[in-house]
């Protein structure tokens, strides 16, 4: 995601300075685009990371109602 992030903000900056060194009047239109950009990409990046968290605590809930049985060998063997 992070090449995504980078692309999407450097496609950004882009269009800002090309529009102030060809026109400048463009700078009305490229600045909000750019800054429409920057947030969609941070807002996909925010997203993806929550989703990768929750998937670990729900691994974590269902690694904590797994019980392990122990046979009598293996408690002799950790002790």
């Amino acid at each position: 995601m992070w090449g995504f992030t980078f692309g999407a903000i450097g496609f950004a900056v882009a269009l800002v300075v090309m529009s102030g060194a060809f026109m400048g009047g463009a700078v009305i239109v490229a600045v909000p685009l750019a800054v429409a950009i920057v947030i969609v990409a941070g807002l996909l990046d925010m997203r993806r990371r929550r989703k990768a968290g929750e998937g670990m605590e729900q691994f974590r809930e269902r690694a904590e109602s797994d019980k392990v049985d122990f046979t009598a060998r293996d408690r002799q063997t950790l002790s």
